[in-house]
């Protein structure tokens, strides 16, 4: 049996797929992989069937239709329609595309260490990551990228960029850069680097002998960043509660998930089991080391975006009854992939099996392999959903995803919120902010700042629509065609004016929400990816649930002992 590689869990798109030759060798694969769990000789010859089948459609459209045909293209359109028939997560991996897979898995990458994006049709700086190329030599957030070695960026995607700046380590890459306040284009010659992207993004106190951890992608150093953040942390002070942040974390490698549940979980406690059609796929994975801290209260916090391994770590703590969830409902991915080697250097991402938290639920959302009339995957109602108990007796459903012991709703946004958000209004105004103030703030005065912030706004010229308006439109509209009178149309206009004046206060109605956005952009520009979490944690109110249970000892303990 082909053997097989490192298991990993996270949500991924589609990939187009490469060489005929590889259809044969994924039917081989299923033959190798499933072939054997079924005695009946019906099934091989199945396969043999199908496989020549395939062949026979392939030459014949390759060599009769009317249009040349390109046989890779053709092929690849041929394995993707196979495997869309699947789930989501059973991908072919082309040669071009390993070093995606590396990057997922290993989270290192050639490149100068920035983050892009598009803001306003330009390729633009979003963040730096601390102690690489671009940092040292005074790339800054907001620069918008002209051109990569003598390349126009003009209608460049952030992917193509990428790809330019990512490469060899220790090889040169020219960036040209325009940025606010500068009269003339800056140009910089950048080193690529070995850029190893951090799993544990910021780990410190923020209050009262309780810290926060965020934790942002599960790749192999995962547990020994978390390890080593947890015991700096024990020697900086008294920890009396930690926060441990998976939202918005997708996922990664199973067995960094394990190594994270370790570190809070004592010895000897199953941490996650996996189940599919062969018997190799059938796996425990236990707690095989003493943990960094077994009793220090711990919540973990979950959103829609948390899936997989994340999935699996807060499983773990919340049937083991090692801390409490909270947040919203994780996203419900309980399927695990194997890699598996293929010919020219591919790959075959492909779903070999579920996984299980240690009370037995699996908490996959959708079944791929059952569809409606209308095209829309199954998922089962709560009422059908067996219940099953954490180590203390605390009742939980299976599937869709882990639901939070204290759930909270993050915040819903408002329309100006929105918009300033489509327009990259905070980011910009961040840059302009940073241009004007060269020190670092000790303190950002909130009315001072929105003032600041109306002014730029009003330099823009910016304006939106809220859900009001939009409706006020429609009225007139349907005034006019049902062909009212003009007494009515004069009230409607005077509506409308009334509307206008008001919405001259409007950063003042939702001023609250507008600051909660705007510092944590500004103190990026100052303290960088640190300044901007730390600022966003006072606002947060999924945080500050957090912080609320783990002060009450009392209150905390009742709710992991509910007889």
């Amino acid at each position: 049996m082909i053997k097989n590689l490192k298991k990993y869990l996270y949500v991924n798109n589609h990939v187009f797929l490469n060489r005929i030759i590889t259809i044969a060798a994924i039917f081989v694969i299923a033959l190798i992989v499933y072939g054997f769990s079924n005695s009946s000789t019906d099934y091989f010859l199945k396969i043999s069937r199908s496989i020549d089948l395939f062949g026979n459609v392939f030459r014949e459209i390759t060599a009769n239709y009317v249009e040349e045909i390109d046989p890779e293209v053709f092929v690849k359109a041929g394995i993707n329609g196979m495997l869309g028939s699947l789930d989501p997560y059973t991908n072919f991996i082309d040669e071009k595309e390993i070093d995606e897979v590396q990057l997922i898995t290993s989270g290192t990458y050639g490149g100068i260490g920035v983050t892009v994006g598009l803001r306003d049709g330009f390729i633009t700086i979003i963040g730096l990551m601390e102690g690489y190329s671009a940092q040292r030599l005074g790339v800054q957030p907001g620069d918008r990228v002209l051109e990569v070695d003598g390349k126009p960026t003009i209608g460049m995607k952030p992917d193509e960029l990428r790809t330019l700046t990512r490469g060899e380590p220790g090889t040169e890459v020219r960036l040209k850069i325009e940025r606010d306040g500068e009269p003339q284009p800056l140009e910089f010659v950048l080193v690529r680097e070995i850029i190893q992207l951090k799993n544990v993004t910021f780990a410190d106190y923020i209050d009262n002998g309780i810290a926060y951890i965020r934790l942002e992608r599960f790749t192999t150093n995962a547990g020994d960043e978390l390890r080593l953040a947890l015991k700096e942390l024990k020697l900086k002070g008294d920890l009396k509660g930690i926060i441990l942040d998976l939202r918005g974390n997708p996922g990664g490698l199973l067995e960094s998930a394990v190594d994270v549940v370790e570190k809070f979980v004592n010895k000897g406690n199953l941490v996650v089991s996996t189940k599919g059609r062969t018997p190799d796929s059938e796996k425990k994975y236990f707690v095989n080391e003493e943990p960094v801290v077994p009793y220090v209260p711990l919540v973990v916090l979950i959103n829609k975006q948390s899936a997989s391994a994340s999935e699996i770590v807060a499983g773990a703590i919340q049937d083991l009854d090692r801390g409490l969830i909270v947040g919203t409902r994780s996203f419900g991915k309980g399927l695990v992939q194997t890699v598996m080697p293929l010919l020219n250097n591919s790959r075959l991402k492909i779903t070999t099996a579920r996984y299980y938290t240690p009370s037995g639920r699996c908490i996959q959302e959708i079944d791929y392999q059952n569809k409606t009339r209308e095209g829309i995957y199954a998922t089962t109602p709560d009422s059908m959903k067996r219940v099953f108990r954490t180590l203390r007796g605390r009742l939980e459903l299976e599937g869709g995803g882990i639901t939070p012991d204290s759930t909270i709703p993050e915040p819903e946004r408002s329309a100006l919120y929105d918009a300033l958000m489509r327009r990259s209004m905070f980011f910009r105004f961040a840059t302009y902010y940073s241009t004007l103030h060269s020190d670092t703030p000790e303190v950002l005065n909130d009315d001072v700042l929105l003032v600041e912030f109306r002014k730029f706004l009003d330099s823009l010229n910016f304006s939106y629509s809220d859900e009001f308006e939009v409706k006020l439109k429609e009225l007139c509209d349907a005034a006019d065609k049902c062909r009212y009178s003009k007494e009515i149309k004069n009230q409607v206009e005077q509506l409308k004016s009334k509307i206008l004046s008001e919405k001259i206060n409007v950063l003042d109605r939702y001023k609250e929400e507008i600051l909660t956005a705007i510092k944590p952009e500004i103190m990026s520009r100052y303290k960088g990816q640190k300044g901007m979490i730390e600022t966003s944690l006072k606002d947060d109110i999924q945080v500050q649930t957090a912080l609320g249970l783990l002060k009450d000892r009392d209150g905390y303990t009742k709710r992991l002992n509910p007889n």
